[in-house]
């Protein structure tokens, strides 16, 4: 049993929204748990993180970055866990624990693997929910939303409703799951453009999105000073699913936020260029008060959570809606 990390940061911004958020409860987290997943290169292993308090708790898929695993990003779902969100987080074939890496003929298929492992959790919700003591009964399977970071964004949008484009144009085959009601893109990569470098058009064929058919409610979260090494644009390149999809009504844009948007992987992790815990603590609790809001319309947290940003947390970043 792990308890939710004390907060070190007692700036005003933290400070407000915690009031909106509340204070979390002590939290549990299972690994390995091991899911049904025939014909997949590694058997498919989760990790389960659950409040242990609290009844109609909500499902939260989140799908990690490239080269992760599902013991990377606590500082987000740790939190999540402890403000009553059932945490699931699946380790993808494209870990550097699987060692299925670009050169692998394999890696073409990984994109698809991906998704095919979120709806694996969707469909075996009653395993997940009997491997964690003491959360049988607990969850409320039908309210789920999911999650990303980077290549987990893309992943997730796909269930939200975004499409992948062949060489000529059209629209691929329409993976959008209903059972998600609700995502989050965290750095999620754009259009591909003119602007998408050789090396991602070799590697990536997938990432050529539409984002004409994501109409589930997202959260699309930026930071302006990520550049990605993927496209000649600037960071407004993950601002794209914001700009075009129907769904994506908000964007969260942090200031001075690289890829890492502050250390979301992980503290003191390689890959964060712009570690920034009051960042990270603000992330965590907006995106918090944005699935709380989407999951039930009723519930005021995101617009209280919005407000607070806008009042007294100007300099960590801004909301968009539309």
């Amino acid at each position: 049993m792990s308890t939710t990390p004390a907060t070190a940061i007692g700036t005003p911004i933290v400070r407000a929204l915690d009031d909106v958020v509340g204070h979390g409860e002590p939290v549990v987290s299972v690994a390995p748990v091991t899911l049904d997943s025939p014909g997949r290169a590694r058997p498919l292993e989760v990790r389960v993180s659950a409040p242990v308090t609290g009844t109609d708790l909500p499902v939260l898929l989140f799908s990690h970055g490239n080269g992760w695993s599902y013991d990377g990003y606590a500082p987000l779902t740790a939190f999540w866990a402890s403000r009553g969100f059932v945490v699931v987080q699946p380790t993808h074939l494209d870990s550097r624990r699987d060692g299925i890496t670009f050169d692998d003929p394999r890696f073409g298929q990984v994109w698809a693997r991906r998704r095919e492992d979120l709806v694996s959790v969707l469909d075996q919700l009653g395993t997940v929910e009997d491997a964690v003591p003491g959360l049988a009964g607990r969850v409320d399977r039908d309210v789920v939303a999911a999650a990303g970071h980077s290549w987990g964004g893309q992943t997730v949008q796909m269930l939200l409703g975004a499409r992948v484009l062949d060489e000529a144009g059209r629209p691929g085959p329409d993976w959008t799951d209903r059972r998600v009601r609700a995502g989050v893109l965290l750095a999620t990569a754009g259009l591909a453009g003119d602007e998408l470098q050789p090396f991602a058009r070799e590697h990536f064929p997938f990432m050529n999105p539409s984002f004409a058919e994501l109409t589930t409610p997202t959260l699309v979260v930026a930071g302006d000073a990520d550049q990605s090494q993927l496209t000649s644009r600037g960071p407004d390149w993950f601002t794209d699913a914001y700009t075009h999809a129907p769904g994506a009504t908000d964007l969260l844009t942090l200031s001075g936020a690289a890829h890492g948007l502050g250390g979301i992987s992980g503290w003191e992790a390689a890959e964060t260029t712009d570690e920034n815990p009051e960042r990270v603590a603000v992330l965590a609790r907006l995106t918090t008060a944005y699935l709380r809001t989407a999951l039930d319309p009723a519930d005021p947290s995101w617009a209280r959570a919005s407000t607070a940003l806008a009042d007294v947390g100007g300099s960590v970043g801004h909301v968009e809606s539309k």
